[in-house]
C-alpha cells in the first residue's frame, strides 16, 4: 500500500484529495486563487491569504484563520484543533478551488468549504452546523481571522492600525495605510462580514486572542461568554465575528463569511446564500473548463491523478503568483512558460504582463516585492524570456503577436520581440573571465551568491542555457524575416559555445563545470575536494544541442548523483563555508542546493532523457519524483503536490522526506516534460509534432491535448522494444506526415493511434 492511503485518498479525476486522519506529518495544504487574491489552507484550516494588484504589490489579509463551536462554557474547533480532542468523523476534502473541513463533537456535526471566487479579492468560508441530539441546542459560530494588515513588525503603540464593526455591512474590519494600486500609500479596508446578523465581534487581538493566550484557546471563550466587542486602537487587529444559531433536534443552519480586502469601506462585501451558491458553481465551471484541455492516462494511477488533478492546478497558480510572498523574475517566466502547455492564450497575457517589470536595456529583476523592484544581483532572470516566448508562440502558432508592445519597467514602449532581443544582447555582453556569461549574485541557484561579486566570476550553467536562448532568438527572427538578427544570434551562439567547451569543459571528469569565482577558482571541477560536479550544467548542454558531449556528460552525471532517492544536484555536498561560494556551503550536507535531491532539475531531466531516447531512465525519473511512489517519501508531504527537494541519505531521519511543497517550478516543470517530452507533443508553427519517449513497459497510454482548438485524442501502442513511432492512424485510416508533424485542423476532433517500436 502506497504510504498516503494511511492518511486518505483520490477522488474521481485526481482534483480532489480527501483527508481522513487528520495528524498527518505535517500540515498538508491546498491554495486557492485567482487574479487577485490567493489563500491557502490545510486540513486542519491553518493558512495565509493575499490580495495583490497589477504590480505585485500584496495585502497580508490573512496570516491564519480558525472557526469555534461554543456552547455555554464549552468550546471546540470545527477545524479539529488541537489534534486529539475526541473529534470524529473527520474528512478534508482538498479539490481544485475549494477545500472542504467536516467533523462531529458532542453531538454537533460541522462542515465548513473554503473558496476564492473567480474575482474578487476575498475568499468565502460557508458553515454549516447540524443538530445530531434529540434535543435543541442554542450555539454561537465564532470565525477568527488573525491578519498582518496591521505590520506585523510595527510594535504595539506605533500601530497605525485601527478597527471595529460597521453595522451596515454587518462586518468586523481594520483599516491600515499602505500602496496597492498605487506608489503613495492608501486607506485599505480588511474586513470579514457575515450572512446572519452579528451577535457579537472582536478587532483587538489581545481582547480575544488575549496578550498570553493562543489561537487554539482564546481568552474570550475560557469563561462562556463569546466576544467581548472590543475595537481597536494602534494595536494588533484580528477580524471575529459571532453568529448565535437555534438548531431543533435534527437541525441544519449555514452562516456565510467573506474574509476580504477592499479599497473603501463602500468595496466591504456581504455575503448571501444566493451569491455564495452562484460564485461557487462559477468557479467550479471554470476549473472544469480550464483544467481538462489536457488529460493522461498511464498504467501508473499517482501519476494520472497528479497530472490531471495537480500539476495543471499548480502550474496556473505559479504563473500568477509565483512564490505566493513575493513574485520572483524567473518563478513567474518559467511557469508561464509550462503554462502555454495547457492554457497558452492565458500563459501570453501572463507573460506580457512579465515582460513589463524587464528594464529597458535587456536586464530582467530577481524579484517584485510589493510592487518594488528587489534586484539582488542575479544574472539568470534575463535568460529565461526567450524560452518562455518561444514556447507560447509555437503553441499558439502566431509569430505576429511578438510585434504587440509591452511597456519597459520605466514606462517606455516596445516589442515582445525587442524585450527578448535585448535580453540576449545584454546577457552576451555582460561577460567575465574567458567572455563567458558572468554570475554576479547569483545564478538559477540562488545560494551561489559570493562566486562572482568582484564582477569576473562566471556561470557555465548560465553561459550553456544563453547559447539555448540564442539559437531559439535566431529561429524567432527567422518566423519575423529578421535575417540580420537571425544571422547574429547563430554567430554569438557558436562563439560562445566555442568558449564553453574551452574554458567549462573538465577534461578529466569528462563533464562540464558549474562556474569559474572572481579569482577563477573551479566549482564542479574533478580536482575540487567538494562539490566536484554539478548536474544542471550537464542537464542543460542537451537542451542547448551542444553534441555528443552533452550525452557523454549526462552519462557521468548518473555515474556519480544518481541515488534511490533520486538524482542529487551536486556531489560531495559542501562540509563547510567557502569564502567564494555563498549561501549553498551554509546548508547541511545532503538539504536543497547543497547536495539535495532537487526536483526542479529533476524534471528537467525528464525531458533530457526523452531527447536522448532513454525511456529506460525515464520511467525510473517519473518513479522516484513521484510523492508518493515510494514510503521515503510520504512520511511528511502532500500526495497531490510537488516539492521542491527530498532530503539526500546523509541527512540522518529526514532522509526521503520533502522540503517545501506548492511554491516551487517542480510542479510546473513536470507538466511540461510529461507533455512535451514523454509523451512528445512538440508544438511546431505548422502543427504538432508526436515524438514521444515513453517508457517501454507502457504497452498502452493515452494523452488528451487540445491544440489550436483542435481535439488530439492520442493512444500509445508499444511493443516492448522501443518508442519510436513505427506508423499512425487518424480516425482509423493510415496516415503518413514529415517529422510526424499532424496538421491542426480547426474544430475537428482527430483520433490518432501511434504505433511504438524501434526503428
Amino acid at each position: 500500500m502506497n504510504g498516503y492511503k494511511w492518511y486518505g485518498h483520490f477522488e474521481g479525476d485526481g482534483s480532489t484529495f480527501v483527508i481522513t486522519e487528520p495528524e498527518t506529518p505535517r500540515h498538508w495544504y491546498n491554495y486557492m486563487y485567482n487574479d487577485e487574491y490567493v489563500t491557502f489552507t490545510s486540513q486542519v484550516g491553518f493558512g495565509e491569504g493575499f490580495a495583490q494588484d497589477d504590480m505585485g504589490r500584496r495585502i497580508p489579509l490573512l496570516s491564519n484563520r480558525n472557526i469555534f463551536i461554543c456552547e455555554g462554557e464549552n468550546s471546540w474547533s470545527a477545524f479539529g484543533l488541537p489534534i486529539g480532542y475526541g473529534y470524529t468523523d473527520f474528512s478534508c476534502a482538498h479539490s481544485n478551488g475549494s477545500s472542504a473541513i467536516s467533523l462531529l463533537y458532542n453531538d454537533v456535526k460541522s462542515a465548513v468549504r473554503i473558496f476564492v471566487p473567480n474575482e474578487g479579492k476575498y475568499e468565502i468560508w460557508s458553515v454549516t452546523l447540524t443538530n445530531n441530539s434529540d434535543k435543541a441546542r442554542e450555539l454561537k459560530v465564532i470565525s477568527y481571522a488573525k491578519t498582518e494588515l496591521d505590520d506585523p513588525y510595527k510594535p504595539q503603540g506605533y500601530n497605525l492600525a485601527w478597527g471595529g464593526f460597521n453595522k451596515a455591512k454587518n462586518a468586523v474590519f481594520g483599516r491600515y495605510y499602505m500602496p496597492f494600486y498605487s506608489k503613495r500609500n492608501r486607506p485599505v479596508w480588511g474586513y470579514m462580514a457575515s450572512s446572519e446578523e452579528a451577535t457579537g465581534f472582536d478587532a483587538r487581538r489581545n481582547a480575544f486572542i488575549g496578550p498570553y493566550g493562543d489561537e487554539q484557546h482564546p481568552v474570550a471563550l475560557r469563561k462562556g461568554s463569546g466576544c467581548t466587542g472590543s475595537d481597536c486602537n494602534s494595536e494588533k487587529l484580528c477580524y471575529v465575528l459571532e453568529n448565535t444559531l437555534t438548531l431543533g433536534a435534527g437541525e441544519s443552519r449555514t452562516v456565510h463569511y467573506i474574509v476580504g480586502a477592499a479599497l473603501s469601506e463602500d468595496e466591504i462585501l456581504r455575503p448571501t446564500d444566493e451569491s455564495v451558491a452562484s460564485e461557487f458553481a462559477e468557479m467550479e465551471k471554470k476549473y472544469a473548463l480550464r483544467l481538462h484541455d489536457v488529460e493522461i492516462e498511464t498504467p501508473i494511477e499517482h501519476l494520472n491523478y497528479l497530472y490531471n488533478g495537480w500539476l495543471r492546478y499548480a502550474t496556473d497558480m505559479g504563473s500568477r503568483w509565483a512564490r505566493v510572498r513575493h513574485n520572483g523574475y524567473r518563478d513567474m517566466t518559467s511557469d508561464t512558460e509550462c503554462l502555454a502547455a495547457i492554457n497558452p492564450t492565458l500563459a501570453w497575457e501572463r507573460m506580457k504582463r512579465v515582460l513589463s517589470y524587464q528594464y529597458e536595456n535587456g536586464y530582467a529583476p530577481r524579484t517584485i516585492i510589493g510592487g518594488n523592484i528587489a534586484d539582488r544581483n542575479f544574472a539568470d532572470n534575463t535568460v529565461w524570456m526567450t524560452f518562455a516566448v518561444h514556447t507560447i508562440i509555437r503553441e499558439l502558432g502566431k509569430p505576429e503577436l511578438l510585434l504587440e508592445e509591452v511597456k519597459f519597467n520605466n514606462g517606455s514602449c516596445g516589442s515582445v520581440y525587442e524585450h527578448i532581443r535585448r535580453s540576449v544582447d545584454y546577457l552576451y555582453n555582460f561577460q567575465g573571465l574567458y567572455g563567458l556569461v558572468r554570475i554576479w549574485g547569483g545564478d538559477w541557484n540562488d545560494c551561489v551568491n559570493y562566486a562572482g561579486l568582484g564582477g569576473k566570476g562566471v556561470s557555465v550553467w548560465l553561459s550553456i542555457a544563453w547559447v539555448r536562448a540564442a539559437k531559439m532568438l535566431a529561429e524567432i527572427a527567422d518566423w519575423l524575416g529578421k535575417s540580420a538578427d537571425a544571422k547574429l544570434a547563430r554567430e554569438r551562439a557558436a562563439i560562445m559555445e566555442r568558449r564553453i567547451n574551452e574554458y567549462g569543459w573538465d577534461e578529466k571528469g569528462g563533464y562540464y563545470i558549474y562556474a569559474r569565482t572572481d579569482d577563477d577558482i573551479k566549482m564542479g571541477a574533478s580536482d575540487c575536494e567538494e562539490g566536484r560536479i554539478f548536474l544542471i550544467p550537464q542537464l542543460w548542454s542537451v537542451f542547448a544541442g551542444m553534441g555528443e558531449r552533452a550525452a557523454g556528460a549526462m552519462d557521468k552525471a548518473e555515474e556519480i548523483l544518481e541515488t534511490d532517492l533520486g538524482i542529487r544536484l551536486a556531489y560531495p555536498a559542501y562540509s563547510h563555508q567557502y569564502s567564494y561560494i555563498g549561501s549553498m556551503a551554509e546548508k547541511m550536507p545532503g538539504v536543497q542546493d547543497n547536495g539535495g535531491i532537487y526536483l526542479h532539475p529533476s524534471a528537467w531531466k525528464l525531458a533530457v532523457d526523452s531527447i536522448l531516447r532513454r525511456p529506460d531512465r525515464v520511467e525510473e525519473g517519473i518513479k522516484k519524483m513521484l510523492p508518493s511512489d515510494m514510503d521515503y517519501a510520504v512520511k511528511c508531504g502532500e500526495p497531490y503536490a510537488m516539492f521542491n527537494s527530498y532530503f539526500a541519505p546523509e541527512t540522518g531521519y529526514r532522509a526521503g522526506t520533502p522540503g517545501q511543497s506548492w511554491r516551487t517550478a517542480s510542479s510546473s516543470w513536470m507538466l511540461k516534460s510529461i507533455t512535451e517530452y514523454v509523451f512528445g507533443l512538440h508544438a511546431e508553427l505548422s502543427g504538432l509534432r508526436i515524438d514521444p519517449c515513453l517508457p517501454l513497459s507502457w504497452k498502452s497510454s493515452k494523452i488528451t491535448k487540445v491544440f489550436r482548438s483542435c481535439r488530439y485524442e492520442i493512444t500509445f501502442l508499444g511493443n516492448g522494444e522501443g518508442s519510436d513511432v513505427l506508423a499512425m492512424e487518424i480516425n482509423g485510416k493510415p496516415v503518413s506526415y514529415e517529422n510526424n508533424i499532424v496538421p491542426a485542423t480547426m474544430g475537428e476532433t482527430l483520433k490518432i493511434t501511434v504505433h511504438l517500436g524501434r526503428k
